[in-house]
């Protein structure tokens, strides 16, 4: 694969772009066409940003991938670290330049993700809870951002709300299942404890289901919205019972509920 492709982890950029447009059919339903070119100039910016963050990371854990990841650019020689390193400024830079053609809403959107990705790769990353925080707001403002695109960004509120919760209790589930491998890391299991970390991971993914219900009560997403999410709920509620048993299988878990819930907000977008 070229080097720099691999360096952007093109398939987490495409992510990207889907998840952007997802949220704008979920906060304008079969009305998103006629912003096709905010969602271009978004889709575009987003694409930038992710490459971005992934070049980012290559260069801070460039070390650490000589054993974990030996076939990248940059531990296996094929890249130098200062080229990385310039290609991820010039990315941010270039995302963000791009971004001022959209609405003052999305342009905040992306300055506060950017400061956030930073603060994460240099510093936050290996200080635990702030960490699983920060990709916690990332997740979510992915869906605040498609909504922002299309003039309506109040109809994702919901499901980036939800996306921030469950991803944060994913985060630290996670977390728990590696407590072996991280001795010497600032997680918050290292810190609190096993059990004390289930009981505030069992708390988001209770909470996530909890404010799930808010669009059907205000009534903005169509008839198939509920019957699909109470089946997501029922996983996140199941999953803050199963991480004290099995944290590996419940994070596994989560995924899935995550992906039902996001079937339940694209129904709910045929309004």
């Amino acid at each position: 694969m070229n080097r720099f492709l691999q360096l952007f982890r093109l398939g987490n950029c495409v992510m990207g772009i889907v998840g952007l447009l997802v949220a704008a059919f979920i906060a304008s339903g079969t009305n998103m066409p006629d912003s096709w070119f905010q969602l271009l100039v978004a889709s575009i910016s987003v694409a930038g940003f992710i490459a971005a963050g992934n070049a980012l990371n290559d260069y801070v854990d460039r070390e650490v991938d000589r054993l974990a990841h030996p076939d990248r650019p940059l531990p296996s020689g094929r890249m130098e670290p200062r080229t990385a390193l310039y290609v991820a400024s010039g990315l941010f830079v270039s995302s963000l330049a791009i971004s001022l053609l959209l609405d003052p809403i999305s342009i905040a959107i992306f300055v506060i993700a950017t400061v956030m990705m930073l603060a994460y790769e240099l510093k936050l990353k290996a200080s635990g809870l702030a960490g699983n925080a920060t990709i916690a707001l990332l997740t979510g403002g992915l869906f605040l951002l498609g909504g922002a695109v299309v003039g309506s960004v109040e109809n994702t509120l919901a499901v980036a709300g939800m996306a921030m919760l469950v991803s944060l209790g994913r985060e630290i589930t996670k977390d728990i299942e590696d407590m072996e491998g991280d001795q010497g890391r600032n997680t918050l299991p290292m810190r609190i404890g096993k059990k004390n970390a289930g009981i505030i991971a069992a708390v988001f993914f209770i909470s996530g289901p909890i404010l799930s219900l808010q669009p059907a009560i205000d009534g903005i997403f169509g008839v198939a919205y509920l019957p699909l999410v109470l089946v997501a709920d029922a996983i996140f509620l199941y999953d803050s019972w199963l991480l004290f048993q099995d944290p590996r299988r419940a994070q596994k878990l989560a995924k899935l509920g995550m992906l039902v819930a996001l079937v339940a907000f694209i129904a709910g977008g045929f309004r």
